[in-house]
């Protein structure tokens, strides 16, 4: 898996996509779990967008810690960095949730949650497709 800029209609260019390429075929596909929220993405540029680029980090957490743990010079993230990452990640994401909890502010809770539930949809596989 290496993380690659997907345009969309010509004219979007969105950075930072995890995507597995197989070694054997060469065919290349956008990392399943960040699937959903590339076509959230997607879906509000709407079919005509203007020219402009996105950071996919920004949008996903799966994303963030991997580009954290790339190796800047072929963008392949280091699978004993996105551990650690992620271990530390989701420890602080469960302190804001609490801080968030004590304020009452449930659009700030929300957020946590996604980013959360974002992490936890891609720990258990994370290290098989690194390794690929």
């Amino acid at each position: 898996m290496k993380l690659r800029t997907v345009i969309y209609s010509g004219k979007v260019e969105i950075d930072n996509v995890p995507v597995y390429t197989c070694k054997t075929c060469s065919r290349s596909e956008v990392f399943p779990v960040v699937k959903t929220d590339l076509t959230g993405l997607i879906g509000k540029l709407g079919a005509q967008p203007e020219k402009q680029s996105f950071r996919f980090d920004d949008w996903n957490e799966w994303a963030n810690i991997l580009v954290e743990a790339c190796d800047a010079r072929n963008k392949q993230p280091n699978p004993t960095f996105v551990d650690r990452l992620a271990g530390e990640r989701i420890d602080m994401l469960l302190d804001l949730y609490s801080l968030a909890e004590k304020l009452g502010d449930e659009e700030w809770k929300n957020d946590i949650s996604k980013r959360l539930t974002q992490l936890s949809h891609t720990a258990s596989i994370h290290r098989s497709a690194i390794a690929q």
